[in-house]
This record gives C-alpha cells, sequence and structure tokens, in this order.
C-alpha cells in the first residue's frame, strides 16, 4: 500500500491543522493506520492510531483531548485533526499502516508501510 500525507504549514500556538493520509493499492481497511512525528534532533515518535474498523483509537499522552484520529473507508483516508497546538507539536509528521494487530500499535518498528512526511510548525 503506498501511502501520501498531507495538510501541514505553519500555524501559530492555539490554532488548528487537520493531516490527511490517503492510501492506495491493496487494500487499506485490512491495516492498523497511525501517525507520527519526528522533531528536529529527536527520534520519531508514536502521536495515534486508528483500527481498522475505526472503532478504536489511540493516543500519546500529550495530545489526548487535543487531538483527533480518523479514517474514511470510502475514500481509503485516514485524517489527523489537531486542535489546540503547541509549539512542541512541531515536527514532521508521517502516517503509517501495519498488517498486525492493534498489540503494539505504538510501536514504530510495528509497521510496514510509511508516507513521505508532512511539516508542522508551530509558532509561539
Amino acid at each position: 500500500v503506498q501511502l501520501q500525507a498531507s495538510g501541514g504549514g505553519l500555524v501559530q500556538a492555539g490554532g488548528s491543522l487537520r493531516l490527511s493520509c490517503a492510501a492506495s493499492g491493496g487494500t487499506p481497511s485490512r491495516y492498523l493506520m497511525g501517525w507520527f512525528r519526528q522533531a528536529p534532533g529527536k527520534e520519531r515518535e508514536f502521536v495515534a492510531s486508528i483500527s481498522r474498523s475505526g472503532d478504536t483509537t489511540y493516543y500519546e499522552d500529550s495530545v489526548k483531548g487535543r487531538f483527533s484520529i480518523s479514517r474514511d473507508m470510502a475514500k481509503n483516508t485516514m485524517y489527523l485533526q489537531m486542535n489546540g497546538l503547541k509549539p512542541e507539536d512541531t515536527a514532521v509528521y508521517y502516517c503509517a499502516a501495519a498488517r498486525g494487530s492493534d498489540m503494539y500499535y505504538y510501536a514504530r518498528a510495528w509497521y510496514d508501510y510509511w508516507g513521505q512526511g508532512t511539516l508542522v510548525t508551530v509558532s509561539s
């Protein structure tokens, strides 16, 4: 499956952005989908993920209550709605897909396919 992330940009602290991840090839509904981010000089870290059915979502603690992950099966697209953005949210955001179960939804190594990343910059 191929993944294409988009929607990044420059926003002031407190603002909002919605990232999109369009999937093509294969059957995207068969995959656990997730968002990770990588800030300059840091490791890529888990942000959020969503189960195949879309019924179950998982979030990293620092984004709970501010970010919302969803997926549109008909459009083969996953979204990350980001509200209340903070300067520490500045990073390149990557979407990913995993063939395995939800067991290791937070683990970068669990994901098999990655998009190219989209830059989110939050100014203070």
